[in-house]
């Protein structure tokens, strides 16, 4: 049988296969997420995040330190506040030494290289667990906004890198750039959750935070996941607003809005591998349905395929103990 090509050379063996790959992780590819709590000396599980913890702020500047030796150069800060500092303005979050703010800190005295990205949102100190103020039964965005430009700025004091608006309200990329600026912290990044979904899939990671919506849900400012032109419309009017990255959240059931995206916005795009598809993948594997390994590998390179340059995963450490 005579061809004039056989596509099946370039796969014919794992070197020729290694050498034309379209895609490769690297360990600067990825953000890892960590959850801090109050107290010393305290690591816990997850129950639904198997292998993933809480940490108090002495663990996670151990945790970080090993995470930078790895070549992990992110971190994502997530804190689970106390209920009794819970209110419905958020009014614990902009505390200068709150457990954001004294997190921060600790961890770029420690680790001062090391890339420090925070989550500003309202839901872990809200008493109602929603993103912003309530009024009405409602969630209002512009005093919302304001909030989380302070939080913003708060953010940065403590020497944050990156702020990480991951709310949803119309207007807080702008309001946080404007706020960084008139305060001189014009070297601190913005990475906008520009198109955030209501998605299923967040269920273990309310457990880690206690952040669960007291009532209704958040379908008024986290997106319809029936729709893909929205996800387009917002990044571009995030970096319009002063986003210097911009996310797709979640990942996996995402892949489309995460290459719409890309190809729309001139910075860098990220993505958030959540919590329900790590359980989902870390559940099968218990069950031996699938190979853990070879899922993280398969799953993490279809996200960088697919159009991100930033991977947000509870995967971290699993990868790039692969990869190496």
């Amino acid at each position: 049988m005579y061809l004039q090509r056989r596509n099946r050379i370039l796969r014919s063996n794992p070197a020729i296969r290694s050498l034309v790959a379209e895609t490769i992780l690297t360990p600067s590819d990825f953000i890892v997420p960590l959850f801090i709590i109050e107290g010393e000396n305290i690591k816990e599980e997850i129950t639904s995040m198997q292998n993933y913890y809480r940490m108090t702020v002495d663990v996670t500047v151990k945790e970080v330190k090993e995470l930078w030796n790895m070549g992990l150069k992110c971190v994502l800060l997530f804190v689970k506040a106390k209920d009794e500092l819970k209110d419905n303005k958020g009014t614990e979050a902009l505390n200068p030494n709150g457990l954001m703010q004294r997190s921060i800190k600790a961890i770029k005295d420690a680790c001062p290289e090391m890339l420090v990205m925070t989550d500003v949102a309202l839901d872990p100190f809200s008493s109602y667990g929603h993103d912003g103020i309530v009024e009405n039964n409602e969630i209002v965005n512009d005093a919302t906004v304001e909030v989380l430009a302070k939080m913003s700025v708060s953010h940065a004091q403590a020497g944050a890198d990156f702020v990480a608006p991951s709310d949803m309200m119309d207007g807080r990329i702008g309001a946080i750039r404007k706020a960084l600026e008139e305060n001189n912290f014009t070297k601190t990044g913005i990475m906008a959750y520009s198109a955030k979904y209501a998605s299923c899939f967040y269920g273990p990671f309310r457990d880690a935070l206690d952040s669960a919506p007291g009532f209704g849900d958040k379908k008024t400012y986290q997106m319809d996941y029936s729709n893909r032109i929205e996800a387009v419309k917002e990044a571009i009017m995030d970096v319009e607003e002063g986003a210097d990255i911009v996310m797709v959240k979640p990942a996996l059931s995402y892949m489309d809005v995460i290459r719409e995206v890309k190809d729309a916005v001139d910075v860098p795009v990220s993505c958030y591998n959540i919590s329900g598809e790590y359980a989902m993948i870390k559940a099968a594997a218990k069950m031996g349905w699938i190979d853990e390994n070879k899922a993280i590998l398969e799953t993490l390179t279809s996200m960088k395929r697919a159009g991100a340059d930033l991977i947000a995963t509870y995967f971290a450490r699993d990868v790039v103990r692969l990869l190496s």
